[in-house]
């Protein structure tokens, strides 16, 4: 693994253990903020391993499907990237409701937590493997 991508899928391991305590302290807002990060990093390792340039954004869906052009698929669904990136915004500034129709929860941001840590397991798999 290159050595830029394992610091990338370090960073990606804290935001997820930053998450996993903040849900821990009913903080969801930033717990919700630490699973989109994983995973935007944990994506983007994958562009430094690949010698793919990275783009600057933090639309899950759009980094999934930069590496899919590329042939490097990921177990995430498009309705999940999709609800991923519609939680960036809201969980750092407070424009308005995490989500469209619901205030963030335990149960909300616990399956964003499994999504996350299912990205995170494959791709530090791939990165490792």
């Amino acid at each position: 693994m290159k050595e830029d991508a394992k610091q990338w899928i370090k960073y990606s391991e804290e935001n997820l253990e930053a998450a996993k305590i903040l849900l821990d302290s009913n903080l969801y807002n930033p717990a919700l903020f630490n699973i989109q990060q994983s995973i935007e990093k944990s994506l983007k390792s994958l562009f430094i391993e690949y010698g793919i340039k990275l783009k600057k954004t933090h639309s899950i869906g759009e980094l999934k499907n930069i590496l899919s052009d590329e042939k490097i698929y990921i177990e995430l669904e498009d309705d999940e990237c999709d609800f991923l990136d519609s939680i960036y915004l809201p969980t750092k500034y407070p424009v308005g409701s995490v989500l469209p129709d619901f205030s963030p929860d335990y149960e909300i941001t616990k399956d964003c937590l499994t999504i996350a840590q299912k990205v995170f397991e494959e791709i530090s798999d791939r990165l490792t493997g």
